[in-house]
C-alpha cells in the first residue's frame, strides 16, 4: 500500500473524529441539553468546528494530495483510493481558501442563533431571532466572499450540498416544474371537498406511537442495534459513524400520522449512513453524496412507499388494530385518500407531496435573493407572508407559523434548502428504475417484504458514500440526468386518481 495515501488516511481520521465528535454534542444540544448550556455548547462546537477546519486545510494534506496525483491515475475511479484522494483535493481545494477563524466563527455564531431561534419561535416575537438572523447572514456572505467576486454568492453556498450545480442549473429545473405544478395545485383546490381526512384525528398515546414508529421503520430496514429515535422539535438525522446513526422526530396527540412519516423519512436518511462501505470510515467520504440525493432517500420511503396503497395494503391491518377503535369503520381506500389529502397549508413539514415543492421554491427564492443583498432580514416576514399567499393562497397569521418554522436558518444552512425538491424529484426517477429492477415490487411491498428495496438502494447508492457526485449517480443508475418530467406525471397520475380530475 502506498505510505504517502496512508498518510493522508491518517491526517483525514483524525479530521473526521473531530467532525463526529462536533455532531455528537450539536445532537444533545437539540435532543437532551438543558437550556443554560447553550453558552458552554456554543463555545465547544466552534472549538471542535475550526480544529476539524484547521487539520484539514494543513499544508501538509495540501503537499500530499500532490503527491499522490501520479499515483491517482493508475487507480480505478470506483477505488477507494482515487474517491479517497479526488473527493478529498475537491473540498481540499475549496476549504483552504476559508480562514479557520471564520469557521469558528460561524460555528459559535450559529449555535447561539438556534437558542434564540427557539426562545422566539416559542413567544412569536421575530425581533428575538432577527439580529442572530442577519449575524448569520452575514457570516455566509463572508464565506462566501472567500471564493472571490465573480458570479452569484448563493452559489458557493449550493455547492457545500450539491457539489457542482449552480443557482441556475436548479432555476431551471424549478421553473420548468412550476407551471404544472400550479396547475394541478390550483384543480385539487377546486375540487377539494372529494376527499376527507378527518378519520386520522384520533388520540393516539406519545408511547404508542413511538413504538409504532419504531416497529415500521424497523421493518424497512433501519437497524436500531446502530440507531435510536428521539424527540426533537425539528425532526433531523445525525451519525458519528454507520454503527451510531440517530434520527428523531415529534410527537402530536391527535395526529399519529404526523410524528410517523417524520419518523419513515428520517429513517431514510438514517438507512443510508448505515449502509455506506465500512471501508470509507473516518475518510470523510463515509457520508451520503449530496443533500438532494440523501432526499431522494427520504422523500422515497415517506411519500413513494409510504403514503402507497401497496405500502398499507400490508400495514393498515396493524394500525387499525393499534388504533382500534377509531378506524374500526374505515376501509383502506378511505384511509389511503386521506392520508393522501393535499390542500395548502402554512407548515413545510406538514405539507403534502403536491404543495411541498412550492415551500420549497419560496426558500430558494428568498435565500438567493438574502445572500445577493436584495432582500433584507428585515424584510423576511412580510416577505415569506406575501410569496405564501401568491403561491399556496395562505397567509400565515404570525411568524412562528411563518418564516420561523424551520431550524435551517438558525443553524446557517443556506443553500439545502433546494435539495428537499431536487430530491422528491430523483426520488422517483429511482423508484421507476427500480420497478424495472424489481418487476413484482408492489407484491413484494404489499407483502411486507422491503428487504429487496434496501438492497437495491445499497447496491445503487448507499455504498458509495461520497465517491461520486449526484450527476455521476443519476447517470449510472437512470442513464441520464435528473429530470423533473417523471415526478410531474407522478403527482399528476397519483393525484387526478385520488380527486376524480
Amino acid at each position: 500500500m502506498n505510505e504517502t495515501y496512508e498518510k493522508l488516511k491518517d491526517r483525514l481520521a483524525r479530521v473526521r473524529d473531530l467532525e463526529f465528535a462536533a455532531a455528537l454534542v450539536s445532537w444533545d444540544e437539540e435532543v437532551m441539553m438543558p437550556e443554560g448550556g447553550a453558552q458552554g455548547r456554543a463555545d465547544q462546537s466552534a472549538t471542535l468546528g475550526s480544529l476539524a477546519h484547521h487539520f484539514f486545510v494543513d499544508e501538509e494534506v495540501g503537499a500530499l494530495l500532490e503527491e499522490l496525483a501520479p499515483y491517482e491515475k493508475f487507480q480505478p475511479y470506483d477505488s477507494d483510493e482515487a474517491s479517497i484522494i479526488r473527493v478529498t483535493r475537491r473540498e481540499y481545494e475549496k476549504e483552504v481558501r476559508v480562514p479557520t477563524s471564520l469557521v469558528e466563527e460561524i460555528e459559535h455564531a450559529k449555535s447561539v442563533a438556534h437558542h434564540a431561534w427557539v426562545k422566539a419561535r416559542k413567544e412569536d416575537n421575530f425581533a428575538l431571532f432577527e439580529p442572530h438572523l442577519a449575524k448569520n447572514v452575514d457570516l455566509q456572505r463572508r464565506w462566501a466572499a472567500c471564493f472571490g467576486d465573480s458570479g452569484n454568492p448563493y452559489d458557493r453556498l449550493l455547492d457545500r450540498y450539491e457539489p457542482g450545480i449552480s443557482y441556475d442549473e436548479i432555476a431551471r429545473v424549478f421553473s420548468g416544474l412550476k407551471p404544472r405544478l400550479v396547475a394541478l395545485v390550483e384543480k385539487i383546490v377546486a375540487n377539494a371537498d372529494r376527499v376527507d381526512d378527518s378519520m386520522l384525528r384520533f388520540p393516539v398515546s406519545e408511547d404508542v406511537q413511538q413504538a409504532f414508529s419504531e416497529e415500521v421503520t424497523a421493518k424497512l430496514g433501519y437497524d436500531y442495534n446502530r440507531g435510536r429515535l428521539d424527540v426533537s422539535a425539528h425532526p433531523f438525522t445525525t451519525h458519528f459513524w454507520r454503527g451510531d446513526v440517530r434520527i428523531t422526530t415529534r410527537y402530536m396527540p391527535d395526529n399519529f400520522a404526523s410524528a410517523l412519516m417524520s419518523s419513515v423519512h428520517e429513517a431514510g436518511h438514517g438507512m443510508y449512513e448505515q449502509n455506506t462501505s465500512e471501508s470509507l470510515y473516518r475518510t470523510g467520504l463515509d457520508d451520503g453524496t449530496s443533500m438532494s440525493v440523501h432526499e431522494s432517500q427520504s422523500r422515497y420511503y415517506e411519500n413513494v412507499l409510504g403514503r402507497s396503497r401497496s405500502f398499507w395494503r400490508y400495514y393498515y391491518p396493524r394500525l387499525q388494530e393499534i388504533a382500534s377503535p377509531h378506524l374500526n369503520q374505515v376501509d383502506l381506500e378511505t384511509f389511503y385518500r386521506g392520508l393522501n389529502r393535499s390542500q395548502p397549508s402554512l407548515i413545510r413539514v406538514e405539507a403534502d407531496e403536491v404543495t411541498y415543492g412550492l415551500h420549497i421554491m419560496l426558500r430558494f427564492e428568498l435565500e438567493n435573493e438574502l445572500i445577493n443583498g436584495k432582500v433584507q432580514v428585515s424584510d423576511l416576514p412580510r416577505e415569506w407572508n406575501d410569496r405564501m399567499e401568491a403561491y399556496l393562497g395562505v397567509r400565515p397569521p404570525n411568524d412562528a407559523l411563518g418564516v420561523m418554522q424551520d431550524i435551517h436558518w438558525s443553524a446557517g444552512l443556506f443553500g439545502y434548502f433546494p435539495d428537499y425538491l431536487l430530491g422528491s424529484i430523483f426520488a422517483v426517477q429511482l423508484w421507476n428504475q427500480l420497478q424495472k429492477d424489481i418487476p413484482d415490487v408492489e407484491e413484494q411491498i404489499e407483502r411486507g417484504e422491503f428487504a429487496p428495496i434496501l438492497e437495491w438502494q445499497r447496491t445503487h447508492i448507499h455504498q458509495y458514500g461520497s465517491k461520486l457526485t449526484f450527476p455521476e449517480l443519476a447517470e449510472r443508475i437512470t442513464g441520464g440526468p435528473l429530470q423533473w418530467e417523471p415526478y410531474m406525471d407522478y403527482l399528476e397520475t397519483k393525484y387526478s386518481e385520488i380527486y376524480g380530475l
